[in-house]
């Protein structure tokens, strides 16, 4: 019997993957551990091995997008053929939106239809995300033009469908409550049609009965409860409420893939979360004298390394700060992960250095470089990026003396890293300089109050007055 090979789940945040390349020549033979193809997630790309052996059947295209869990591929046994159907399955829940979905028919659709985005078996390529806005906006996904990867459809593209106008409703339907179809694809009771049509929903979005397969009465009134309940959770805005560009704008960029994550990631936590910021100079001047005593040596740690490792051995000392806030309250974290945030052209990464203060100042300088040399060149693994319980980020090396970091869910607190700069302060009657930058400390002002967060960047200050407590 053939095995199934899905589109991995790398992650809690991963939803959907698309296919970069197949390593493999479909109908060839293949070993567990065999990498099979690339992916491209909302954070990564990855190579995916297989988990059995078999004749390599592939069922999608590369530059397609596929719900995690989806089957991508077949392993076949000797002797075995492919099925006659090679469409890729979805989960149960995708597949259903799915199903309901495409078979919506230009009656409910904008009078300007433009042709899908399908692969050579007939296929729609959308996004899931895409699949739930038609849904929610009772978009038929068969209308729209999809401009992501391979031409399928995305979730901007469903928007702009949306917002183009459409004609009124039909007029509700009457008679007995027998099976009717609207556009001979959906199956419906005359209720359901009616309370649809009271309420604008587009049938083909409608969960169909699992025993008759007709949409209900009480399908519709679920799918509505369900629509709102999302809508009131997320507390979103409709796209449609931005205001127009204020010019005509000399280009637009999508703000998807790399920096649709960012932008979700950075309002929802700001949204979630009471977000206060502190500043605090620290004096650098034994940290510089201790980077000169190294030189020489293989690694010689930089300043941002002084600091992690400073906020690393702090986080111990303040347990508070190395928390998360969960269902059953707040959530002290016994393992210290500190993550360092890292700029790239098409956004923000924040790899993360696992089990920070166990390291001593050389190999924490060595996994950093490794880290930031993995993200530029775009190799970081999933294991790299999952897992951090603190950030640091450093906008020094731009002039930037403080800033506001935001929190980066769900951990609790972020350090911000400023510029060196050199002070003249009164020592006594004496006037001399000293090396200061400044520490910007964004914590969440649900788990923890000022003072809390002031003792915390205070010994994060003492640690890097005193770097030989920063080695083990």
């Amino acid at each position: 019997m053939a095995t199934e090979f899905l589109m991995p789940k790398l992650g809690l945040t991963m939803e959907e993957g698309t296919v970069l390349e197949w390593l493999v020549d479909d109908g060839a033979a293949v070993e567990p551990g065999t990498p099979v193809l690339r992916i491209e997630t909302d954070k990564v790309e990855s190579d995916v091995e297989a988990v059995g052996s078999g004749r390599l059947h592939r069922l999608v295209d590369v530059g397609s997008t596929h719900a995690c869990g989806a089957v991508i591929a077949l392993l076949l046994g000797d002797g075995e053929t492919p099925p006659t159907s090679q469409a890729p399955s979805a989960p149960p829940a995708a597949n259903t939106t799915a199903t309901a979905s495409t078979a919506s028919t230009s009656a409910t659709s904008t009078s300007v239809v433009r042709p899908a985005s399908t692969g050579t078996d007939g296929r729609l390529f959308a996004s899931p995300n895409a699949r739930r806005i038609a849904a929610e906006r009772g978009v038929d996904l068969a209308t729209v033009a999809g401009t992501g990867p391979g031409g399928r459809i995305v979730s901007e593209d469903v928007e702009e469908a949306a917002s183009r106008p459409r004609p009124s409703s039909p007029a509700p339907s009457t008679g007995p409550s027998v099976a009717t179809s609207v556009g001979s694809s959906v199956l419906a009771t005359a209720a359901a049609r009616q309370l649809a049509d009271l309420l604008g929903v587009d049938l083909a979005a409608v969960e169909p009965d699992p025993v008759d397969g007709r949409v209900s009465r009480d399908g519709v009134a679920a799918h509505v409860r369900r629509l709102l309940a999302t809508k009131s959770s997320s507390g979103a805005t409709e796209p449609n409420a931005l205001a127009p560009a204020s010019q005509p704008p000399t280009s637009t960029k999508r703000m998807s893939g790399m920096r649709g994550t960012i932008a979700k990631r950075m309002h929802a936590s700001l949204q979630q979360m009471a977000q206060l910021t502190l500043t605090m100079d620290a004096d650098m001047d034994a940290v510089i004298a201790d980077r000169s005593a190294r030189k020489g040596g293989a690694i010689v740690p930089g300043f941002t390394d002084y600091v992690i490792a400073a906020c690393a051995r702090a986080l111990r000392e303040h347990p508070i700060v190395n928390s998360q806030v969960t269902d059953d309250g707040i959530a002290l974290l016994p393992d210290i992960h500190v993550g360092m945030a890292v700029a790239l052209d098409e956004g923000l990464v924040v790899p993360v250095v696992r089990h920070t203060d166990r390291l001593d100042l050389e190999a924490l300088a060595g996994e950093t470089k490794r880290l930031a040399t993995a993200a530029r060149s775009g190799s970081l693994g999933l294991g790299d990026l999952e897992g951090g319980t603190f950030s640091v980020s450093a906008l020094g090396m731009f002039g930037v003396d403080a800033f506001t970091p935001v929190i980066n869910p769900p951990n609790t607190a972020i350090m911000g890293v400023g510029r060196l700069r050199d002070d003249v302060v009164l020592d006594g009657k004496k006037v001399t300089t000293r090396s200061r930058l400044t520490l910007s400390l964004t914590w969440d002002h649900r788990v923890f109050d000022g003072a809390p967060a002031a003792q915390f960047a205070e010994t994060v200050c003492r640690l890097l007055g005193s770097p030989s407590e920063l080695d083990l």
